[in-house]
């Protein structure tokens, strides 16, 4: 199994950035992120249209190019989480999540056994189709695979410190925007959502685990970053493609 690269950056205190492709179709969008220097991207299966088949594809483009490919999964149910982790993600991040026990059973889907219960496949994607022993596998894949916990639910900040010091949490990345819809402030740049993100960055900080926002805004996710978060997502695949275009038009069309 191919090292997951982001695992290894946010263990050895680096940064890492990363953007949410939840368009884009192609896989060649894998290999151009990666040239253009991003270390991640997360492929929103919760709310892009994607099959099995294109993250699949997704996948395969993203080992091949040395990307590392993390999924947001829809749910939290079993088939979701291991058919995406048989599809080839090196991880998956967990979607609305309120308690430390959804985290929990997430983890036991993902992990095989003795730390948890995913079903063996050992000869796809996820092995990148080589011939492998069945211990030795499920080991390296309980090392390298990785759980990004998405924080943006009150519930989950209330309870913050249980979460992140689960074994097997690698990671936190703030959802503003739904943060702040259960938040009652529906304003992801309510003071009140830079509370809660502050906290369980504190939280992931005590924790030693990296910590993390997407937000469109530059100059704003360079202020987290100089906060301490180290898990950078910025934009999505049409925001960047549509900002560019923006800039580009503006330069370029008569004044």
């Amino acid at each position: 199994m191919i090292e997951n690269k982001l695992k290894r950056l946010l263990k050895s205190g680096g940064t890492a950035v990363g953007t949410m492709v939840c368009d884009t179709r192609t896989p060649g969008i894998a290999q151009a992120l990666a040239v253009v220097g991003f270390d991640f991207f997360i492929l929103d299966t919760e709310h892009g249209s994607y099959s099995l088949e294109t993250i699949s594809d997704m996948m395969v483009m993203a080992r091949l190019a040395g990307i590392t490919p993390i999924v947001r999964v829809p749910d939290h149910e079993y088939p979701f989480i291991a058919r995406t982790m048989d599809a080839g993600a090196l991880g998956i991040m967990i979607p609305r999540i309120h308690t430390r026990a959804q985290v929990e059973q997430v983890i036991s889907y993902v992990k095989y056994p003795p730390v948890g219960r995913r079903g063996m496949n050992n000869a796809r994607t996820n092995t990148d189709y080589r011939t492998v022993k069945t211990a030795e596998y499920a080991d390296r894949a309980n090392e390298e695979t990785m759980i990004i916990a998405q924080i943006e639910t009150k519930d989950a900040v209330e309870d913050i410190d249980a979460i992140v010091n689960l074994p097997g949490v690698d990671a936190t990345l703030m959802g503003p925007t739904d943060l702040s819809m259960s938040l009652g402030v529906r304003d992801p740049l309510h003071p009140l959502v830079d509370e809660y993100t502050q906290r369980t960055l504190d939280a992931a900080t005590r924790a030693g685990k990296a910590a993390g926002t997407h937000v469109p805004d530059l100059a704003r996710l360079k202020s987290w970053r100089d906060k301490g978060m180290r898990l950078l997502l910025y934009n999505y695949d049409f925001g960047l493609i549509m900002s560019g275009g923006a800039a580009a038009v503006k330069e370029l069309k008569p004044r």
